[in-house]
């Protein structure tokens, strides 16, 4: 019988995506935890975490602005410090921009218009934590819904990301004005990845796509990893 290992999934009011990602990854073979924002620890042999999306409480400020406060953002630091796998989406995205983690920022959407549909993604890095069951220049299709998933840097910080390989998805076309069509970046080490389009939504071709699972079943293998080594 393979491993379930230990995801946390944080929750912070107003999320809605929190239980939508949880089933995604019990489906994939993790044990999802719903660890709310104000719990000041991750809960013992977490080997993962996901920041979904959805909304969180401030967005009325700027997306993420207030939630990155959030006292168990420290924990998730340190555990992100330690080298353990952190996925941020759509919301979780934005917040981990606004606490530093991630490089870059996520602005309204260039048309101003909330989006919600499919759209195609072009890998561009295969060496990450999260992208490994994935090939180099492969397209997924995965939903996006958001008002500000336009993510920006300037032209020295996008060029410095371009060297180090922390650009890891791009929109196969021009989603909502996101510089370099970015959707997805990481840090460096590869251990910290955020995305704006929703894998948890693409499980399963009953949905329409079941791509986002390459994703999702590759972070389940880099928190099986861990609990193996930790055993």
């Amino acid at each position: 019988m393979s491993i379930r290992p230990r995801i946390a999934v944080l929750v912070f009011p107003g999320s809605n995506d929190d239980r939508d990602a949880a089933w995604a990854l019990g489906a994939l073979g993790a044990d999802p935890m719903l660890v709310w924002h104000a719990e000041q620890e991750l809960p013992r042999g977490t080997e993962a975490v996901v920041l979904p999306g959805g909304f969180s409480y401030g967005d009325y400020l700027r997306c993420g602005a207030i939630a990155r406060f959030a006292p168990v953002l420290d924990a998730v630091r340190e555990f992100a410090a330690s080298g353990g796998p952190v996925l941020g989406i759509c919301n979780g995205f934005q917040i981990l921009c606004e606490a530093g983690m991630l490089p870059g920022v996520l602005r309204r959407n260039r048309d101003l218009e909330f989006i919600c549909r499919d759209v195609r993604l072009r890998v561009e890095r295969t060496d990450t934590l999260f992208t490994t069951r994935c090939e180099p220049g492969q397209q997924l299709t995965i939903p996006v819904k958001n008002g500000e998933g336009n993510w920006y840097a300037d032209d020295e910080l996008y060029r410095e990301l371009e060297a180090s390989g922390q650009i890891v998805l791009r929109y196969a076309e021009d989603c909502n004005g996101s510089v370099g069509d970015v959707a997805g970046v990481c840090n460096e080490e590869r251990n910290v990845f955020g995305l704006m389009p929703h894998p948890e939504h693409a499980v399963d071709t009953l949905l329409g796509s079941g791509d986002g699972a390459l994703l999702l079943a590759a972070l389940v293998d880099a928190a099986r990893d861990r609990t193996f080594a930790a055993a």
